[in-house]
């Protein structure tokens, strides 16, 4: 496995382990997510679909959904 240029969440605060985690997945032109507290386990995605997800994430928030 290639090693990857992982970027913590803004909320994370302070470090820990208890972080979101994104990096650029060359392999696949995807986009890879983990949690800081369970690294082995990678969700893959492709930009298209996460952008989704974060407007409807922050749409609900927003009480706009």
């Amino acid at each position: 496995m290639t090693e990857h240029d992982w970027q913590r969440s803004s909320f994370c605060g302070g470090g820990g382990n208890n972080c979101v985690e994104v990096a650029a997945w060359p392999e696949t032109e995807g986009i890879a997510l983990r949690e800081s507290d369970s690294p082995a386990s990678v969700l893959t995605t492709n930009r298209a679909a996460l952008s989704a997800l974060v407007r409807g994430l922050k749409a609900e928030k927003s009480g706009l959904s």
